[in-house]
């Protein structure tokens, strides 16, 4: 259903991508990093120049973007993680390798290649000028790598990805900094979509380097604090609700928190059918979010401070949990959703565009 449904896209997509040239984080740099040219620079969202102290540390205006914040590696980031599963998914339904291998050639520039590669740790993610050089909360930004890991996974399972060891390796040594850093164990903790984040890329990093260990963990840590603490009895997300932009953030970490049990669950343990003894789980999640996703006016919550008519897009969560739930009426309306958008603040929170490869091969 879904190749049939995606593969027009998909083909497009893909096509187009095929005379695109890598472009990491070696491309360019911003002068108030603290790292190197082989480091993943990034700026806090919602920090801004103090009016009454100019050159001075900059101050927080939740929910409100700066403009002025260096963005190139992060908008080299998505894009990558925009072409590799594309065409991972167009060598998936046709069987030409001229997809993979120009995902292969990607995937080398940013993991392999010494000239281009990207350091395996995220220091210098969304530092705040005057205050510090990079923060726990910036892992969020390597969130673009989990459909990334997934293609890679696909791809190195067929043996049509050269330079696979090398790129196996470059995801196992991040996963081990996300692991014992001090940056990596601050957002591991966090309680809010953050925390939900960090365990869908470990858990998809996790997968890829076949580290049973972490995958285990990781399903404990959605039983034991991710629903727990942040699905609220009624299926709400409470955490989200209290920020300036609730209601794309609540679609948010519910397509992350889906995307964990699409990503972890196996027949002996199924985080589909895990709930609490108050009755907290994902079904009670996706019947609350529903009649809001396909009415945006319903909402009955205070609404984004930015891009609340933006919102939403065709979330995974409904594809995969339509099918977890035998829910056609979920399925029905990812089908009618914009599978594409092209605002970047949207393509930032929506991280798994390419659901065929989510799915078993039928």
């Amino acid at each position: 259903m879904v190749a049939t449904n995606d593969r027009k896209r998909i083909l497009a997509a893909a096509n187009q991508y095929l005379s695109s040239e890598p472009i990491t984080v070696t491309a360019s740099r911003c002068e108030r990093s603290a790292g190197g040219p082989h480091d993943f620079y990034s700026e806090g969202d919602y920090w801004w120049p103090d009016p009454q102290n100019p050159t001075g540390p900059y101050i927080r205006r939740d929910g409100l973007t700066n403009p002025a914040n260096f963005n190139a590696h992060r908008e080299a980031m998505i894009r990558f993680s925009l072409l590799v599963p594309a065409l991972t998914a167009a060598w998936a339904l046709t069987g030409k390798r001229k997809y993979a291998d120009h995902a292969g050639k990607h995937l080398h520039a940013w993991f392999v290649d010494p000239a281009t590669k990207m350091n395996p740790n995220l220091e210098y993610a969304q530092a705040i000028f005057g205050l510090n050089k990079g923060r726990g909360i910036g892992i969020i930004d390597t969130l673009h790598l989990v459909e990334v890991a997934r293609a890679a996974t696909l791809l190195t399972d067929a043996h049509a990805l050269d330079s696979a060891p090398e790129i196996h390796s470059w995801f196992a040594q991040y996963l081990d900094w996300m692991r014992t850093s001090k940056n990596g164990q601050e957002e591991r903790d966090a309680n809010n979509n953050h925390g939900t984040c960090w365990v869908l890329q470990a858990g998809e990093f996790a997968r890829f380097t076949n580290n049973t260990e972490v995958m285990t963990w990781c399903r404990d840590r959605f039983r034991t604090t991710l629903v727990p603490k942040q699905i609220a009895p009624d299926g709400s997300l409470p955490l989200e609700l209290a920020r300036t932009r609730p209601y794309s953030y609540s679609l948010f970490n519910m397509d992350v928190l889906c995307g964990v049990a699409q990503s972890l669950s196996t027949e002996a343990d199924n985080l589909w059918s895990f709930t609490t003894s108050d009755g907290r789980g994902l079904r009670k999640m996706m019947k609350f979010m529903f009649p809001f996703i396909e009415d945006r006016k319903a909402w009955p919550f205070a609404h984004d401070v930015e891009h609340f008519e933006d919102f939403p897009v065709r979330n995974p969560a409904l594809l995969f949990s339509g099918i977890a739930y035998d829910q056609p009426d979920y399925i029905a309306l990812w089908k009618r959703l914009n599978p594409d958008p092209v605002i970047p603040e949207v393509i930032r929170n929506f991280p798994i565009r390419q659901p065929l490869l989510w799915l078993p091969k039928s």
